[in-house]
């Protein structure tokens, strides 16, 4: 007699989207072997953890189904091991929504994305009960995608907005817990530099970014002034989807050295570099000066990387 393969549970956290045409897709990728899987919503913000050290917290409920053996896969889009290393350009310009990214050409792509701000500010979020003005998320989200990159700044966006300082606190929040936009908390320990402490802020879909920016193709991305920053997100969230690490933070200091991402995993810690390919960025290194000072700041790092786009013959 045959023996049975041996099953796999997965648990597939959905938000408000249809969400069975993508769970086939990222399946394909993660069984092999006969399963079972468990579609679930995401846990109400209120339920996830409050502690800002920790960048990937986890639900109650989801605690409880790891216990039980179930390995849990959010469905956050396409990821560039889904689509391809070939297609790392389109995905970087259209992002990992998967209508986006299979749009017929950049003006679909483009115009599928800017209907989902609008529909997302002006329906979704009212049927989550959130009664902010979608036309003021509209401005706090276009802010944010100016913004995308920096370390946060409450009291500048703030002015620019001509509102109380809580107010975009708020937002941010609500944003965040929405995963819309991510906040990569800064990494700092007792030493003698003077360490930045304020949070850095990034839209996390790299396509919703270039909609807010108004970028509308490859030759628009490649010369437009946040070309850097974009890069830098997307190459982020690429990392965080294909490492799964415990934590991500990201190091820096007033004396512009900086690691712009720092991840700790299985008691490891990594240090990631991300270049546009322009720009005068290196790997943490301690023969370098940016190195050298973050060495006895972070601790020993076990691994270091840098990463920039292919570019296009």
């Amino acid at each position: 007699m045959r023996r049975p393969a041996r099953s796999r549970n997965l648990q597939i956290e959905a938000g408000a989207v249809e969400v069975m045409p993508f769970a086939r897709i990222r399946l394909r990728h993660r069984l092999r072997s006969p399963g079972f899987v468990l579609v679930t919503s995401v846990p109400p913000l209120e339920t996830q953890s409050a502690n800002p050290r920790r960048s990937t917290p986890n639900s109650p409920a989801e605690d409880h189904l790891e216990r039980a053996g179930l390995e849990t896969l959010p469905l956050e889009g396409l990821r560039l091991a889904d689509v391809g290393e070939a297609a790392h350009a389109r995905h970087w310009l259209r992002g990992g929504f998967p209508l986006s990214f299979t749009a017929r050409s950049e003006v679909d792509s483009l115009a599928w994305r800017r209907n989902f701000l609008q529909t997302f500010l002006e329906r979704d979020l009212r049927q989550m009960g959130v009664q902010i003005p979608a036309l003021a998320l509209r401005r706090f989200w276009n802010m944010v995608a100016h913004y995308h990159g920096q370390t946060w700044n409450g009291a500048e966006l703030a002015r620019a907005l001509s509102v109380n300082e809580s107010t975009v606190r708020r937002y941010l929040a609500l944003m965040t817990g929405v995963f819309m936009v991510r906040q990569l908390p800064p990494w700092f320990e007792n030493s003698g530099k003077r360490q930045v402490k304020a949070p850095k802020i990034y839209v996390r879909d790299s396509g919703l970014l270039h909609a807010l920016l108004g970028v509308t193709n490859a030759r628009d991305l490649e010369h437009h002034p946040k070309v850097g920053a974009s890069w830098e997100g997307y190459a982020i969230e690429e990392v965080l989807k294909a490492l799964r690490p415990d934590d991500a933070y990201y190091w820096a200091t007033y004396n512009d050295a900086e690691i712009d991402l720092l991840l700790f995993k299985d008691s490891k810690r990594i240090g990631v570099e991300q270049a546009d390919g322009r720009s005068q960025t290196h790997p943490v290194d301690a023969d370098r000066p940016h190195g050298s000072e973050a060495r006895p700041s972070v601790g020993r790092v076990s691994r270091r990387a840098a990463l920039c786009p292919r570019r296009q013959s």
